[in-house]
C-alpha cells in the first residue's frame, strides 16, 4: 500500500510508536493522493508555468502540451473547486495517480524537490485523516481550530511538514488535539515591544516561549526551562495557553510553503502595526475586531522569538462562537442547501464590505481562512468578524493621506501604494483563500459574489473585483521557482462568468 519514501517512512514510524493507527493510515493514503493530485492539477492547468507551451480544453478535459513535446491530459479543472476529483493523469500514455510520482516523471527544473514535498504532503494528510473526530460540538474556542484535517484547500503542499516525524505530528499537530508543553528560553538583552508579562521574566532575563519542536531540532545551545502548556491552533506554531492569550512561536521549518519563524522586522514593527490597524478599524462601526498584539520579544534572530496576541474569543458575546473561516464549510454543512447559501452570502457581503472599506482607507488585510474568523450566533449566522496576525498586511500611506490619516510609524515591506499589490493582498486572500473554499466551486462562487457585492460602496477596488481576473497566488509555480524569492501570482477565470 505504501509506495513512496515519505509514505513508507511514516508507516514504519507508526508501526513502532502507534501500531493501532497503521491500518487507518494505509486506508487513508488513496484519498490523500487524490486530494493532493487535485490541487496539483489545478496549479498545472491555471498557473503560468514556463515549460507548458499550450493548453487546450474540451468537454473531455484539459490537455497540456509541454515544451519537450509530451502531452499531459486530465479531467476538466475548476480552479475554485475543493472536492478531490482527480484520481489519475495521463502523461504520454502512462497514467499517474500519485502527485509525487507525476512530478518526478515531468522532470522539470526543481521538480525533484517539489516531488519530495508532494510526497510529504500526501503522507502527512493521510496521517491527519486518522485523527478521531469529536462527536459533540466543541466546548472550547480552541477546539474549533482543530476541526480541519486537510490544510490549505488549493495548495499541493497543503500538508507538507518536512522534518516532522509521525510521532511529532501526533504530538504537535492541531488535528490530533494534543496538549503541547512549551519551553522557555531566558534571554538577557532581548528586544521587546509592548509590555512583556511579569510571569515571563526572570531578573534581567526575558523568558521567550519556544515550541518543543524548535527546542529539539533548532535551538541546541540555550538551556531551556519548562513553560506553559497550550492547545495548537490552525497555525500549528500558535497555541492557546489559557485565559485570553495566544502565543505565536518561531518554527524554523517550511510548512506548506513558508518557513514559520518570526523575523526581527516583526519584533520591531508588530506593536505599531497593531495600533495603526486598531485605530482604523474603529471607523467600521463594530463590524470588525482585531486580535490585538500584546507584546513581542526576540533574541536577535528569527529562530528565537515569540509574539503574544489577544485570543479572538474575547470578542464573542453570550450565545456566540468565534470560528476560523476555514471551518465554516463544516459548520454550515448541516443546513439545507438554500439556507447554507444564504449564510455564505451574508458572510461574504460582510467580509467583502469590511475588507474593501478598510482597503479604501489604506490597509490591505490578508484575510484568508486562517487569519479571518467569524463571530456566529446560535443559528450559524455571521454577526461580526475578527482578524488576527498582522505580520503580512500592507499599508498604503497615500490612501491614508487621502482620508486625512497620518502616516504610521512603520517602515519597510509593510508599506506599499501600488493598487495592484494592495488588491492582490486583499482579493487573493479573501476570495481565493476564504470565499472560494466556502463556495466550493465556480458556479456557486459566482452566485455568491454577484449577491454579496450588491450595495457595497462603488470604489475602484470593487470595480476591479467584479470585472478583472481574480488574483491568486501561483502556489505550484512558487514551489518550482528557482529564485524562491516570494509570492508569484496568476489571474484566475472570474467565477461571475461561470
Amino acid at each position: 500500500m505504501c509506495r513512496t519514501a515519505a509514505e513508507r517512512t511514516l508507516a514504519a514510524e507508526l508501526d513502532t510508536a502507534r501500531p493501532g493507527l497503521t491500518a487507518a493510515y494505509a486506508e487513508a493514503l488513496p484519498g490523500a493522493r487524490a486530494a493532493v493530485l487535485t490541487r496539483l492539477w489545478r496549479g498545472l492547468v491555471h498557473e503560468p508555468l514556463p515549460w507548458v507551451d499550450a493548453r487546450s480544453a474540451d468537454r473531455e478535459g484539459v490537455t497540456l502540451r509541454l515544451d519537450d513535446g509530451r502531452r499531459l491530459h486530465g479531467p476538466p479543472s475548476d480552479p475554485w473547486a475543493t472536492a478531490a476529483s482527480v484520481t489519475g493523469l495521463d502523461l504520454d500514455g502512462r497514467r499517474y495517480d500519485h502527485p509525487a510520482e507525476l512530478m518526478a516523471a515531468l522532470a522539470v527544473p526543481r521538480g525533484g524537490r517539489f516531488a519530495a514535498e508532494l510526497d510529504h504532503s500526501v503522507a502527512s494528510m493521510a496521517l491527519s485523516r486518522t485523527a478521531s473526530r469529536p462527536t459533540a460540538p466543541p466546548a472550547h474556542p480552541w477546539e474549533w481550530e482543530q476541526a480541519e484535517t486537510d490544510g490549505h484547500p488549493y495548495h499541493p503542499g497543503c500538508r507538507c511538514r518536512p522534518g516532522f516525524s509521525a510521532v511529532e505530528q501526533l504530538a504537535y499537530a492541531p488535528e490530533h488535539r494534543p496538549v503541547v508543553a512549551l519551553r522557555l528560553a531566558p534571554v538577557e538583552g532581548a528586544a521587546v515591544s509592548g509590555t512583556w508579562p511579569r510571569e515571563l521574566r526572570e531578573g534581567a532575563a526575558v523568558l521567550i516561549p519556544v515550541h518543543p519542536w524548535q527546542a529539539e531540532h533548532v535551538l541546541t545551545g540555550p538551556t531551556l526551562r519548562p513553560g506553559p502548556s497550550g492547545h495548537p491552533l490552525l497555525s500549528l506554531r500558535t497555541l492557546d495557553i489559557g485565559g485570553d492569550t495566544h502565543v505565536k512561536t518561531s518554527l524554523s521549518t517550511r510548512l506548506t510553503s513558508t518557513v514559520r519563524d518570526i523575523s526581527a522586522y516583526t519584533v520591531t514593527h508588530a506593536m505599531a502595526t497593531s495600533d495603526v490597524v486598531e485605530r482604523l478599524v474603529r471607523r467600521l462601526d463594530g463590524r470588525l475586531h482585531i486580535a490585538r498584539t500584546l507584546a513581542v520579544a526576540g533574541a536577535g534572530n528569527a529562530d528565537l522569538a515569540a509574539l503574544l496576541r489577544e485570543a479572538p474569543h474575547v470578542h464573542a458575546q453570550a450565545g456566540e462562537r468565534v470560528v476560523p473561516v476555514a471551518v465554516l464549510p463544516a459548520l454550515l454543512a448541516h443546513h439545507a442547501p438554500d439556507e447554507r447559501l444564504r449564510r455564505i452570502v451574508d458572510f461574504a457581503h460582510l467580509a467583502l464590505g469590511i475588507c474593501l472599506d478598510l482597503l479604501d482607507l489604506g490597509v490591505a488585510l490578508e484575510a484568508h481562512g486562517q487569519n479571518l474568523l467569524a463571530v456566529v450566533d446560535a443559528e450559524d449566522r455571521t454577526r461580526r468578524l475578527v482578524y488576527r496576525d498582522l505580520a503580512d498586511i500592507r499599508i498604503s500611506p497615500a490612501r491614508l493621506a487621502r482620508h486625512g490619516i497620518p502616516a504610521p510609524p512603520v517602515s519597510g515591506r509593510l508599506l506599499n501604494d501600488d493598487p495592484a499589490v494592495l488588491r492582490r493582498k486583499v482579493l487573493g486572500s479573501l476570495v481565493t483563500g476564504a470565499l472560494g473554499p466556502l463556495a466550493g466551486d465556480a458556479p456557486t462562487l459566482g452566485s455568491v459574489l454577484e449577491a454579496a457585492t450588491r450595495g457595497l460602496a462603488p470604489t475602484p477596488d470593487l470595480h476591479a473585483l467584479r470585472t478583472e481576473p481574480l488574483p491568486a497566488k501561483a502556489l505550484t509555480l512558487m514551489r518550482l521557482d528557482p529564485d524562491g524569492g516570494g509570492d508569484l501570482w496568476t489571474g484566475l477565470p472570474h467565477p461571475l462568468s461561470a
